[in-house]
C-alpha cells in the first residue's frame, strides 16, 4: 500500500540503486494489477492514434506495451524501456509481439541511441522520483519528435485516502510514507506535480484528466489483496520505521492492516492524474 506504480522497476534509493520493492514475485505483482482497459483509456485520451512510434519508459513486465501496440497498429511500433533486467525478462516472456521492442535501459541517461518517438508514454514511474522528476521528463522530451505528445500519468495522496483504519494504522501509515520519501524518493503527491512538469518544460496544448485508480469497497478481490500484502510485506517492512505504535512492532502493523483491508466496510481511494502535452516546434495536432 506504500508504492502504487512501479512500471520504472529501477526505482533507486537515495544513493542507492535497488528498487524499494524487489523481491521475487514483483513482476507478477506489477502484471495483475495493471488494467488494460484503464491503460487503453488513458491512452485514447491522450490520443494515441495508428501508426505512431511509441515509446512505453519505465514498461516494467511489458502489460503497458502490449496494450500501447494495439492502439498503434496498423503500421505503428512500441519500444518498452526499463532499467530491470528481470522486467524486461520478463516482458520477452510474456509480451513480445510484432511491433514491440524491448530494452534495458535508464531514463534518467541519454536516450539518443534508440531514436525518437512521436508519441511517449510514462505511468506510474516519477512517483519513484521525488528529487529528479523534472530532469526526467526534460531528458525524454529530448527525443520526442517537435509535434509529439508526450503523456505522464501518476497518483496522488498515494495510499494515504483509506476510511475504517484506527487511528493508530492511519498515524503509522502517514509515517511509512514520510520514510519512503526521506529514504527512497518517493512522491506520494506526484500527480499534482505534472503539470508543472510541461510547463516547464515549454509544451503546448497541456490537458489534464483526473480519476479514481484505486476504488476499494466490499470484499476484497484477489487481485487487490495481492497487491497491497506485497506492498505491505515489502515497502512498509524495509521503509525504516519502527512501528513502535503496535505492541508486536512491524507484525502488529501489518496484522492489523490486513484485517482492515479484509473488512468489506473499509474505504480505499486513490486519485490518478493524467497529463499530456505536445512538443512545440512541429506540425501543431490540436488535441482538443
Amino acid at each position: 500500500m506504500l508504492l502504487e506504480g512501479g512500471h520504472l522497476s529501477g526505482v533507486c534509493a537515495v544513493g542507492a540503486s535497488r528498487y524499494l520493492m524487489e523481491n521475487e514475485d514483483e513482476s507478477i505483482r506489477l502484471d495483475l494489477k495493471t488494467d488494460p482497459r484503464a491503460v487503453q483509456r488513458q491512452a485514447r485520451w491522450a490520443k494515441i492514434r495508428p501508426g505512431m512510434r511509441v515509446g512505453d519508459f519505465g514498461c516494467g513486465p511489458g502489460k503497458t506495451s502490449h496494450c500501447l501496440n494495439r492502439l498503434v497498429q496498423p503500421g505503428g511500433s512500441v519500444l518498452g524501456i526499463d532499467m530491470s533486467p528481470e522486467r524486461i525478462g520478463y516482458a520477452e516472456k510474456h509480451y513480445r509481439s510484432p511491433g514491440i521492442d524491448y530494452a534495458v535501459a535508464d531514463i534518467r541517461e541519454p536516450l539518443d541511441g534508440f531514436g525518437t518517438f512521436d508519441f511517449i508514454w510514462v505511468r506510474f514511474v516519477l512517483e519513484h522520483y521525488r528529487s529528479g522528476s523534472l530532469e526526467i521528463v526534460k531528458n525524454i522530451s529530448s527525443v520526442l519528435k517537435p509535434g509529439g505528445v508526450i503523456c505522464l500519468i501518476d497518483l496522488d495522496c498515494n495510499c494515504l485516502s483509506h476510511y475504517g483504519q484506527s487511528v493508530v494504522l492511519e498515524k503509522a501509515l502517514q509515517r511509512v510514507m514520510r520514510r519512503l520519501e526521506r529514504r527512497a524518493n518517493f512522491d506520494p503527491y506526484a500527480g499534482r506535480r505534472l503539470y508543472s512538469y510541461l510547463y516547464d518544460v515549454g509544451f503546448d496544448e497541456i490537458r489534464l484528466s483526473l480519476g479514481a485508480h484505486h476504488l476499494i469497497y466490499g470484499p476484497v478481490r484477489k487481485n487487490d489483496w495481492f497487491n497491497w500484502t506485497k506492498k505491505v510485506e515489502i515497502a512498509a517492512r524495509h521503509s525504516g520505521h519502527d512501528f513502535a505504535e503496535f505492541p508486536n512492532g512491524y507484525e502488529g502493523f501489518r496484522s492489523e492492516f490486513q484485517e482492515f483491508f479484509c473488512n468489506p466496510r473499509r474505504f480505499t481511494f486513490t486519485p490518478i492524474i493524467c497529463c499530456r502535452g505536445v512538443k512545440p516546434g512541429g506540425t501543431r495536432r490540436h488535441l482538443g
